[in-house]
């Protein structure tokens, strides 16, 4: 009941009282009178009846000040001690009650109540930190693990909710989304966005009949197209119940969700596809010069007394065939030389890390110094590291045992697609002949024997064996030839600090959720996933022109605000902002400049906030902003509300303020970013997790229950 409502109550009562009181001690009087004195009362009163009515109201009034004075003064104070006390149990146990005033000494007794609390509960947690240590660093030993490594992983539920994934499955997610919309991954998003719903059904399948056929191996693998158009080969494993014997009867193995193993095999199916192509050519272009010449060469055969002149003419005819098809040869070799190569796998590693392994290898090897003279610490090289590592070993081994060659110098420079590994020393030049020879000898360092040729090696890489001389700098040098890699995207180390030690792009409690298959609103507000989100706009009347000029939006899962999944982005109004609404929200003109427009940002955040609740402060301001764009957009957010402001209302009814900035104060949150809208959005996630429990305890559990609730605070008439 709201506070207003309660004390009108209260006054209402009191007037009640009063005149109640005044009626029975009238009434009283009046039965005592004869009837000779009652003719004389009614004489007496009825010229003086307003002035009794006027003295009956002034009664009135004074009681309701009376009772509002007392309501005010040792009613009100106690209902806002008990919501404080609330606070300190729970959201905010860091708060205390303030010892001033009528209250002062129970506002003592109950911060010493609670130092107490706090010395207990500090134990208590210590012990509990204890003994979950060996289990917090299982799971962050095996997250941290599947973020190093370099295939895609995503983990996922039957339903097709994705409950793990590691980086790079983020990158190549990113890489495969390209700009467009249709390849998002997060924490209970779907997977569905990405594979075929019956694609993942059928592997499921083949998965559940080979677990029923014993010794046969549970996965299933298939190659699917993606909306982008990318060929990406998946490896499905499924994540089985606890397998264990009861007795010496196996409890049977259920499914409970799968691990998708990506590989994205869009370049080598191209290289393959450019491979047949040129085997088709060669072969069919082929055939009629192979034919001609055939048949030349068989009337030359079938006439021995051909007369000279005609045979020359076939002589002719076989030698422009003959050049023809080696024209064909030529230009087939250098346009699929790619394609023709050796196939080998090769790692993308960073130079600096290939050069720091050679000059282990040959220092320990070879017993040679070794220097480096020019190296690009950005450069990524794709090679067979083992062989490369053997071949560099094998080339200072022969300069120092033939040549007597004491320092080895190392050169990595990209050129084009290929970078130049330059092997460098100073005194004794090579001969041309023996730089074959050793070319051809089979590779032999430290004892270690390979069966290998270092232009088997070069093969490999695509590549060739250069040598050079620099006969001013009196040096000389090998060069051979690495095809250059992309560079690997890769995580600053201040950004895996942000937050706790495990990666926010896991959860493994997700595995005990169930999917989103119920209705939404009979679901508890912890069983829910979120989008926290905020506005800025040029103004405050969207009836009147304003437009929203930056989003900002911050996922909720598992109970857990994943910052690493956020939504920030600028909007081009197609308008001047007003002087005034800068320094409100620190965005100009210029930063707008080139940013997209409403049409674009608007089906981009609609994606993101796909199979959510969505949360904001104030949420009829920003949600009026996103309905006026209805019409022209197209876009329709039908998704279920939920206001912070109103919340807090429901929690805290006695409080004065709900801002944000109030209710993060009485809630212990810090403000960090005010007024950009992916800060507000933060800092509105964080209250909200914060008012979960405390809207808990005043038994409002489900997602409809808190809307109800909100409903029926005062806040909730207000409309833009």
């Amino acid at each position: 009941m709201a506070d207003g409502l309660k004390k009108g109550i209260w006054i209402a009562a009191a007037c009640l009282m009063l005149l109640g009181a005044v009626g029975a001690l009238t009434g009283g009087v009046w039965t005592d009178l004869a009837p000779e004195e009652q003719k004389a009362f009614l004489v007496l009163l009825e010229p003086r009846a307003g002035i009794v009515l006027l003295m009956v109201m002034m009664a009135c009034l004074v009681v309701a000040a009376a009772v509002n004075g007392l309501y005010a003064n040792h009613v009100a104070p106690v209902r806002r001690m008990a919501e404080e006390i609330r606070l300190l149990l729970g959201a905010n146990r860091e708060r205390r009650l303030a010892t001033t005033g009528a209250l002062g000494e129970l506002g003592e007794a109950v911060n010493e109540l609670a130092d107490q609390r706090d010395v207990l509960r500090l134990d208590v947690e210590a012990k509990i930190r204890e003994a979950r240590a060996s289990v917090e660093e299982e799971k962050n030993r095996l997250a941290a693990l599947m973020s190093e490594l370099s295939q895609s992983v995503v983990v996922c539920n039957l339903d097709g909710r994705i409950l793990l994934y590691n980086n790079r499955a983020r990158l190549q997610f990113k890489a495969l989304a390209d700009g467009s919309a249709g390849a998002l991954i997060g924490l209970g998003r779907s997977i569905f966005s990405v594979f075929e719903r019956n694609l993942i059904s059928h592997a499921l399948e083949t998965i559940q009949h080979r677990l029923k056929r014993a010794g046969s191996q549970p996965v299933a693998n298939f190659v699917t197209t993606t909306r982008t158009g990318q060929l990406l080969r998946a490896q499905m494993a499924p994540v089985l119940s606890g397998a264990h014997e009861d007795g010496l009867t196996e409890v049977e193995r259920t499914v409970t969700g799968y691990v998708l193993m990506l590989e994205n095999i869009t370049k080598n199916f191209e290289t393959e596809s450019r491979r047949d192509q040129m085997l088709q050519s060669l072969t069919e272009g082929s055939r009629s010069t192979m034919a001609n010449i055939r048949a030349a060469v068989e009337t030359l055969q079938s006439y021995s007394d051909m007369e000279p002149e005609q045979r020359d003419r076939f002589l002719g005819i076989i030698a422009d065939e003959v050049r023809g098809l080696g024209s064909r040869l030529d230009l087939t070799m250098s346009d699929h030389a790619d394609s023709m190569k050796v196939r080998w796998p090769l790692e993308e590693m960073l130079g600096m890390d290939l050069i720091a392994a050679a000059q282990r290898r040959i220092e320990t090897r070879a017993g040679i110094r070794t220097k480096i003279e020019e190296v690009d610490e950005n450069l990524w090289v794709k090679v067979d590291s083992f062989s490369l590592l053997q071949g560099l070993g094998y080339l200072a081994n022969r300069l120092h045992d033939e040549f007597e060659v004491r320092e080895v110098r190392f050169r990595l420079v990209p050129d084009g697609r290929m970078a130049h590994l330059d092997l460098v020393w100073y005194g004794a030049t090579v001969s041309t002949e023996t730089v074959m020879a050793w070319e051809m000898d089979p590779m032999t360092l430290g004892g270690e024997d390979s069966p290998l040729t270092l232009r088997e090696v070069n093969d490999r890489h695509g590549g060739e064996l250069w040598y050079k001389v620099e006969k001013v700098a009196h040096r000389a040098y090998f060069r051979l030839l690495v095809p250059v890699a992309m560079p690997q995207e890769t995580v600053a180390a201040s950004a895996l600090m942000k937050g706790g030690s495990r990666p926010e792009y896991y959860d493994f409690d997700l595995f005990r959720q169930d999917g989103l298959d119920h209705h939404l609103d009979d679901r508890r507000l912890t069983d829910l996933t979120f989008t926290v989100f905020d506005t800025e706009t040029t103004g405050l009347d969207p009836s009147q022109g304003d437009e929203i000029i930056q989003f900002g939006a911050v996922r909720i899962v598992n109970g857990r605000m994943l910052k690493a999944e956020s939504y920030d982005q600028l909007v081009d109004p197609r308008r001047e902002l007003t002087p005034e609404s800068i320094p409100i929200h620190g965005i100009s003109q210029a930063m707008l400049e080139g940013q997209p427009t409403i049409a674009t940002v608007l089906p981009a955040f609609h994606q993101f906030c796909e199979e959510t609740v969505l949360v904001a402060h104030n949420a009829a301001f920003d949600m009026r902003f996103l309905q006026m764009k209805q019409e022209s957009t197209g876009i329709r957010f039908d998704h279920p509300v939920l206001d912070t402001l109103l919340l807090s209302a429901v929690i805290h009814p006695n409080q004065e303020s709900h801002k944000l900035e109030a209710i993060a104060e009485r809630l212990g949150v810090n403000i960090v970013g005010r007024h950009t809208a992916l800060g507000d959005a933060i800092v509105t996630g964080e209250v909200f997790l914060k008012m979960i429990p405390l809207l808990a305890e005043l038994g409002i559990h489900t997602l409809q229950e808190a809307q109800e609730a909100a409903r029926k605070t005062y806040y909730a008439r207000v409309k833009y």
